[in-house]
């Protein structure tokens, strides 16, 4: 209540209690909407989380789902500090020979050296310094009577961009300093060399060739290999190779083999986001005759949606497929990942390893789609837009299609309707409500406010007749006291 209320002064009543009590009787509805809403609000955090845990099982199920993910592999020499090695999905298992001739190297060139970088050079202004790199004329003009060897070597980087680099190097000691400005391209190769260098800056003075530009050569598997780095990731398919040190006459073996425990690794990084989907829409889904639901989520068509996917994609291979499949190879629980009553996966170790052992390409197949994938080419919000026409599927390259189309928004080609993806239509649904109730609650606070001063004119103008009242009855009664008593003797 606003304002000064001498509330029940004249009338003994205590309305102001009374209207706190209407309006409190009044605020239920806003009540009930306020708790709506904040339910609303719950329910769009929680799609959130649920949204973040199905991208990441989206993620874990891609790595599964191409071959060049899915199947790590390792390299190993017998000798260290020659090169460093890497292998991808696209690599085989195989022994290979390396033997490095010489390593790839920049152009060098150094200019004879001062004592001072900071003081200026003798010279005058105009005087130049100039040299071709990778098919561009640089040209750098200072004045030298100003100029010291840094600006210089601050005004070479600043013309080439990086191309070439300057640097001062102090080749003396600190009581007899020697500091040199030198030249270095900024990639090796016999191409990159730095040619035709000129200058009639007076205080530089003769140069030196430190290193020339040349290639990296190596040979591998016997036979001779040219690059013009280091790098060395397009000789054999799929193995990155880069070289530290020449090592002639003295070749080193190196070996790719299958990471196993990397593949096992990746499948149990997907086992623990495909649980941890189940687990949060378990969580949601529970319901106690006391406590009644476990979650703001019971019941949403999101969690049926999630899990109807999930079951259907990794577990509803037919019989005739499982017939069809007489090495054991064709669900997850041969392969040793099991599902308990509650849909949580495990996996069998053990169980695993042996079908790793016994056929590592029919186990990849399960999960990979080896020969792509294939619809036909529909357009997406056809029926069988996510069905694969080829041989091949591969269930975590399937699952991660299906999630990734739950997640994308497209224009059905029918109708023409925008259709958002599962989680922002029922989020903006969510929103939609919230924005109603926020409308509603505005309306009936509006009202409310105007009951209140309604109700609070209503008990001042009570409160001023009552006022009236009892000062007329004061003064009646004043008057009738004054009369004289009749009835008595004097």
């Amino acid at each position: 209540m606003s304002g000064i209320s001498f509330s029940g002064l004249a009338s003994g009543i205590d309305s102001a209690a009374i209207i706190d009590a209407l309006i409190s009787a009044e605020r239920v509805p806003i009540n009930i909407l306020e708790a709506r809403k904040a339910e609303s609000q719950e329910k769009i955090d929680l799609l959130g989380t649920l949204k973040g845990l199905v991208q990441d099982l989206e993620s874990k199920a891609q790595a599964l789902g191409s071959l060049a993910s899915f199947m790590g592999y390792e390299v190993s020499a017998s000798t260290t500090g020659i090169a460093t090695f890497s292998a991808s999905g696209s690599a085989s298992a195989g022994s290979h020979t390396l033997e490095v001739t010489s390593l790839a190297s920049a152009h060098r060139i150094a200019f004879d050296g001062v004592s001072d970088p900071t003081t200026p050079l003798a010279g005058s202004d105009g005087e130049t310094l100039s040299f071709d790199y990778g098919g561009t004329n640089y040209q750098i003009t200072v004045n030298a009577a100003t100029s010291s060897l840094n600006e210089i070597a601050a005004a070479i980087n600043e013309a080439t961009g990086g191309e070439v680099v300057a640097t001062i190097v102090n080749s003396g000691t600190a009581a007899s300093p020697s500091h040199q400005l030198v030249l270095a391209g900024k990639d090796t190769g016999s191409d990159k060399q730095i040619t035709n260098l000129a200058t009639t800056i007076a205080g530089l003075g003769g140069t030196t060739t430190l290193t020339t530009a040349s290639d990296a050569v190596a040979i591998i598997d016997g036979l001779q290999i040219t690059r013009s780095t280091n790098d060395f990731n397009d000789v054999i398919e799929g193995v990155s190779i880069s070289l530290q040190a020449t090592n002639v006459g003295d070749p080193i073996a190196f070996t790719v083999a299958v990471d196993s425990q990397g593949i096992k690794d990746r499948i149990g990084e997907f086992v623990d986001a495909y649980n941890a989907v189940i687990d949060f829409i378990e969580t949601q889904s529970q319901y106690d005759e006391d406590a009644g639901a476990g979650g703001a989520l019971f019941g949403d068509t999101v969690l049926r949606s999630i899990t109807s996917t999930l079951q259907n994609v990794l577990f509803s291979q037919s019989v005739a497929q499982v017939q069809n499949d007489p090495l054991g190879f064709g669900t997850l629980r041969l392969v040793g990942i099991s599902q308990d009553d509650s849909g949580r996966l495990s996996v069998d170790d053990t169980a695993m390893d042996a079908k790793m052992a016994e056929d590592l390409d029919a186990f990849a197949d399960l999960f990979v789609d080896t020969d792509g994938f294939d619809n036909g080419g529909l357009a997406i919000g056809d029926p069988d837009y996510l069905v694969d026409l080829t041989a091949d599927s591969g269930l975590a390259d399937t699952l991660a299609r299906h999630l990734d189309f739950m997640m994308t928004a497209f224009t059905d080609p029918t109708s023409g309707v925008d259709i958002k993806g599962l989680f922002d239509s029922r989020t903006a649904a969510l929103s939609a409500q919230i924005e109603e109730f926020d409308k509603t609650i505005e309306r009936r606070e509006v009202y409310l406010e105007k009951l209140e001063q309604n109700l609070l004119a209503r008990f001042t103008a009570l409160e001023q007749l009552m006022a009236q009242l009892n000062a007329q009855q004061a003064y009646l009664t004043q008057q009738l006291s004054q009369l004289p008593s009749y009835g008595s003797s004097s």
